[in-house]
């Protein structure tokens, strides 16, 4: 991840430049992309894949194990969406506000669960996807359209009209919440996962077997919170945009 600093002294701004971890590219269309988080992520898509087919492929009216897992998964997707969303509208969008919890839960717990920086790569070094800031701004990005045409799609134009209610003074700050509403989504994802990250693989490299262990139980907690904060917040800015209350 590359960070711009900015220190301004006496009227003069000097911008500082840092690199955190290594990363080794590829050209795709002429742009360049992170490579460990392409790999990474089809590790994530592969084990969500695999965990549906096992887990749906033989459904039962006495659900088994698995499918039992999976009916409790939906139903815990339905709650958050039915409380952020409200019971009109929000069997549409289980499946994004799903999509998004199970995709940020299993790339949390992989960073959790697998010292992924000490395995060693010609160039660049492998993590969880969501402790790349691109991923995370990414997610962010999806829920800020989805948000905008579950708005337009409920209320048409009339939706830009919450942006002057219930005074017109207020339109520059609801602008800014447009973009600050990405802006915590991604930070607080990428700042909790990566921190964790880079704890376990500090201590897993010091005291190998048992100090690291409390830790990684506690990322394991703290990675399942970060995927339910981002699902719920999602949830809520499309319950806001289609109820009118921006």
């Amino acid at each position: 991840m590359n960070i711009f600093v900015f220190l301004s002294s006496n009227f003069l701004t000097f911008v500082y430049f840092f690199e955190v971890g290594q990363h080794f590219y590829w050209s795709i269309l002429g742009f360049q992309v992170h490579g460990q988080v392409l790999i990474n992520s089809w590790i994530v898509f592969a084990v969500v894949f695999a965990l549906c087919i096992l887990t749906t492929r033989e459904l039962k009216i006495v659900p088994e194990k698995g499918q039992t897992f999976m009916e409790f998964l939906t139903e815990f997707i339905r709650d958050i969406a039915k409380a952020q969303i409200g019971e009109k509208e929000y069997l549409n969008w289980v499946p994004y506000l799903g999509t998004l919890f199970v995709f940020i839960f299993v790339c949390n717990w992989s960073g959790a669960l697998i010292p992924w920086k000490i395995i060693e790569l010609p160039n660049g070094e492998l993590g969880a996807p969501t402790n790349d800031i691109n991923t995370t701004v990414a997610l962010a990005l999806l829920t800020s359209v989805s948000y905008f045409y579950a708005g337009l799609s409920k209320r048409g134009l009339g939706y830009f009209s919450s942006y002057v209610e219930p005074i017109p003074f207020l339109l520059p700050i609801k602008i800014l919440e447009d973009f600050t509403k990405p802006l915590s989504l991604s930070f607080r994802l990428f700042g909790n996962i990566l921190a964790d990250e880079l704890v376990v693989t500090v201590l897993v490299s010091l005291v190998p077997l048992v100090v690291p262990i409390p830790l990684i139980f506690l990322g394991l907690f703290t990675s399942g919170i970060q995927a339910l904060i981002f699902a719920t917040l999602s949830g809520s800015y499309i319950g806001e945009a289609m109820e009118g209350h921006h």
